[in-house]
């Protein structure tokens, strides 16, 4: 599905309404909306979008450089593609197509374990290698032959998530009855009928629910099954001791994600840990939280140079990216602005919003008098802006 020749795309929000037009509600629904009331969600872009840059002139501005490294691995900006669930269904082989589009750019990729399309799946379609997102289940037993499954798949990092152990409330997943495939209630039906594209591609692929579960999970035979397994499985009982066997299992590198607090940001250095990353799950847990970007700067002075730190939520622009970078961000993740780019236009959409993010990104840096992103640091800001 290619993007709209009619269309004119300059922002990650002309990709957002493309999306919106072309997957069907579910599922646009299930990658923008947070928990509750929306309220962390709707801070992590408003917060962001309070820090002013210092604006600076006469300053040599060729020979740019966005190039960095995230846990040692190469990175053409420093942004990394989040773990999102449900990729595959935002457009058919979602996962694989970000995964693509990530390689080619030159940007990590990171799948997640409720995704659509397989952890065997991307790496028969990619050569790159690509990190994996792992979530802690009660069966230890399907966690361990996960670990073992990345590993053959020669992922090149572990994304262990933090702050999932309850599964927040989110008001309009319960009201569209999300799942995968979707159930054939007559309003899906009415809202399928009007995204013949997406349901085209749907038709075409095998991959239509979770592939990392199903066929690997003790008992999981069919769909109900599969909804009854997951639903029971995350584990409210995930502790710090449980980080310290993940860590021995994996063996690689290693990255924390939803740290939102400074004493926490200390227990993910104690783990040896590679990365944390500051996150609140993108709003999608505990609303009322505060936003990721107010919380980063805290936690980056706990933890000094002792672990490479990171932020994911809210950003939308290659600005926001510098005003991450600025407060101590080695780099960041993007969720919904990849998954609006391959909503609207598969891998080419997601290739287009990697290129509209890193040209924004480009285009600040130069303006604020600055030619290499690894010179960013707080003197970019406005002082009392953040």
């Amino acid at each position: 599905m290619p993007l709209p020749s009619n269309t004119f795309i300059a922002t990650v929000e002309d990709m957002r309404r493309v999306a919106r037009r072309r997957v069907p509600r579910m599922f646009y629904d299930y990658a923008d909306s947070g928990s509750w009331t929306e309220s962390t969600y709707r801070a992590n872009e408003a917060d962001l979008q309070k820090i002013r840059f210092r604006q600076r002139v006469a300053r040599n501005m060729e020979n740019r450089n966005l190039a960095t490294t995230m846990v040692g691995q190469s990175a053409a900006m420093p942004v990394a593609l989040a773990p999102t669930g449900l990729t595959g269904m935002q457009h058919a082989d979602g996962e694989i197509l970000a995964a693509q589009a990530a390689e080619a750019f030159g940007v990590p990729f990171t799948l997640s374990t409720m995704s659509i399309c397989s952890i065997e799946d991307v790496a028969a379609h990619t050569s790159a290698p690509f990190w994996f997102q792992l979530y802690v289940m009660r069966d230890r037993d399907f966690i361990e032959r996960l670990i073992d499954r990345a590993k053959a798949a020669k992922c090149s990092a572990l994304v262990l998530t933090l702050d999932l152990q309850i599964l927040g409330q989110r008001h309009k997943d319960l009201r569209n009855g999300l799942s995968a495939p979707p159930r054939m209630t007559l309003g899906n039906l009415l809202n399928l009928a009007t995204k013949p594209a997406w349901c085209w591609n749907m038709l075409r692929t095998q991959r239509r629910t979770f592939r990392n579960i199903a066929g690997h999970a003790k008992g999981v035979t069919d769909l109900s099954s599969l909804g009854a397994w997951t639903a029971e499985q995350f584990d409210p009982t995930l502790n710090w001791d449980d980080v310290e066997w993940i860590k021995k299992r994996w063996g690689g590198k290693l990255i924390l994600k939803g740290i939102l607090d400074p004493e926490d940001a200390r227990h993910a250095v104690d783990t040896g840990a590679d990365a944390l990353i500051v996150s609140n799950h993108g709003g999608r847990q505990l609303d009322g939280a505060v936003s990721s970007v107010s919380m980063l700067p805290q936690v980056v002075d706990a933890v000094g140079k002792d672990i490479e730190v990171w932020m994911d939520g809210g950003i939308r622009s290659g600005q926001d990216i510098l005003r991450a970078v600025a407060l101590g961000a080695r780099g960041v993740m993007i969720g919904r602005p990849f998954l609006y780019g391959l909503g609207a236009g598969g891998r080419e959409g997601v290739a287009k919003v990697l290129e509209i993010l890193a040209k924004e990104l480009d285009i600040t840096m130069a303006l604020c008098g600055y030619r290499d992103i690894h010179q960013i640091d707080r003197d970019v800001l406005v002082p009392g802006t953040y």
